[in-house]
This record gives structure tokens, sequence and C-alpha cells, in this order.
């Protein structure tokens, strides 16, 4: 009798350790709104906002450390110019699953940054360059194969045309889980 108890309590627990593994899925893709707070890089010239569009695909290859492609687009329309920024980023991705509806995660992302800018009767120009941003958020669970990123905070370093520009970004959207 004991050792058909002790079979049981082991069958149990193996299967327990299988639904646990499977609350976290193995690959996510995330698509949103993003603010971006810009520096020019440029001295006595101010920053500014804009507004754009955040991508993210992730695939993990634990419970909880991944890789993610982060791509992203943010706009900007000053009286008679426009100035786009585009970024492709990519690096690892801790989150942590737990028993709350609450995920959070952290990232590195390395990559590239494109600017664009165009003024009536000037002209225009564009420049690419290194880019990095270092961040998290938390994303809300929905359901078993969706949630909300009620948040995404990051801290986005872009080296173009020999300047540097530190920026802050937030991002918030929809996550498609698998």
């Amino acid at each position: 009798m004991l050792r058909k108890l002790a079979f049981l309590i082991a069958v149990l627990s193996v299967f327990s350790f299988m639904a646990y593994a499977q609350d976290a899925p193995k690959a996510e893709i995330f698509g949103g709104y993003q603010f971006l707070h810009a520096d020019t890089g440029v001295s006595g010239v101010g920053s500014f906002n804009s507004n754009g569009w955040n991508a993210a695909v992730s695939g993990f290859f634990t419970r909880n450390v991944g890789i993610t492609g982060d791509f992203s687009g943010n706009y900007y329309s000053p009286s008679g110019g426009t100035i786009k920024t585009y970024t492709y980023l990519f690096g690892p991705t801790v989150r942590f699953p737990n028993s709350s509806r609450v995920t959070p995660f952290v990232h590195g992302l390395f990559g590239g940054a494109h600017i664009s800018a165009s003024a009536s009767g000037v002209g225009s120009g564009s420049d690419s360059g290194f880019a990095w941003a270092a961040g998290g958020g938390l994303d809300v669970n929905a359901g078993s194969h969706l949630a909300v990123r009620l948040a995404q905070f990051d801290f986005l370093q872009s080296h173009i045309s020999s300047l540097t520009q530190n920026n802050f970004r937030y991002s918030v959207g929809i996550v498609f889980k698998f």
C-alpha cells in the first residue's frame, strides 16, 4: 500500500511539473503604440517627443530566458518638416512568470537606428548608426494566448552622425503567446 501511494505521489508530481512548465509560452508576438522622447544629440538643440509603433518577436529557450527582435518607427512633424526614426534591435530577454496574472520582464537589445529628416525648401537627409536599449515591462495575462503589455520602458541610446542621442521610450499594446 505504501509503495502504491509513493508511486501515485511521484506520478502526480511529474504531471504537476509538466503543467507548471506549460504555463510559459515558447514564443510571443507584440504589437502596439510607442512614445519616444528623443534627444537630438546636438548641443543647444532641445529634445522632442514623437509617436509611432513598436513590434517585437520573442522566442524562449527556457521558461525564463529567450531572445527578442524589436522593431519600431516614430514620426515627428515640426512646422514645415518631418523627422522619422526607426530602430531594429536584438538581444536577450528574461521574463519572470509566476502564479499571478502579471508577468514582468527585462531585456538588453542591440542593433541599429535610422533617422531621416526633411524640411520644406531646405531638403532632406538621413543616416544610420549603432543603437542599444535596456529596459523592461509588465504583461497582464488576459487568457492563455493573449496578454496586454501594460508598460514597457526603455532607455534607448543611438550613435548617429558622430552624435550620441539618449532617448526614452514607452510602449503599450497586445501580446500574442504561442
